[in-house]
């Protein structure tokens, strides 16, 4: 059975155990003042196919984004950038070489 939280006009709550079939109170059973019952949202966490990771804040989701912003600054720093790949500690690109022209091309005469 739930345990619903009612307040009083003064402000003072008061919780009771009542059945799902059983009705709101309207008046404080000891007191007999009108009473109202107080709702709360309830914690809802959505989990499986389209629901992401990123849509929940949590610490560990901070540390990721720190480390991920800190990754693309040492990117950039390294020379590279949306126009240039970013350069190994010794100095060779990342980006694949270029063949000479002509290499690779097959020529079929008959």
């Amino acid at each position: 059975m739930p345990i619903y939280e009612y307040r009083r006009p003064d402000g003072t709550t008061f919780e009771l155990q009542q059945s799902f079939s059983d009705d709101a109170l309207t008046v404080d059973p000891d007191t007999g003042v009108p009473v109202e019952r107080v709702l709360h949202a309830p914690a809802v966490h959505f989990k499986g196919k389209g629901f992401y990771s990123t849509d929940y804040g949590t610490r560990k989701r901070e540390r990721e984004t720190l480390a991920a912003a800190e990754g693309s600054k040492q990117g950039s720093a390294n020379g590279g950038g949306p126009d240039k790949p970013a350069e190994g500690k010794d100095g060779a690109s990342n980006a694949p070489a270029k063949k000479p022209d002509g290499a690779g091309k097959v020529s079929a005469k008959t």
